[in-house]
């Protein structure tokens, strides 16, 4: 559930805009919602155990073919890394 946060400025009658603005800057770095939306911004998740598992059982079977394919004398291609 995401928590919300309102910053709320009231402009009193004599009171410059300049002023206003000022505080409600103030508030908004007070109140922490702009650090923390930029830390989410860059957050990258993990891979999950599902998705780890089968990239190792993917490599395994990968391996196996090319070890039956070697001892069947077949000519292996192997991919060129950049």
């Amino acid at each position: 559930m995401k928590k919300t946060v309102n910053v709320k400025v009231e402009k009193g009658n004599n009171e410059p805009i300049a002023f206003v603005l000022r505080k409600f800057q103030k508030r908004v770095q007070e109140s922490m919602i702009l650090p923390t939306v930029r830390s989410k911004k860059y957050n990258t998740r993990g891979l999950s155990d599902l998705k780890v598992k089968k990239g190792k059982l993917k490599r395994l079977a990968a391996g196996v073919e090319y070890a039956r394919l070697k001892r069947l004398g077949v000519q292996i291609e192997r991919k060129k890394k950049r």
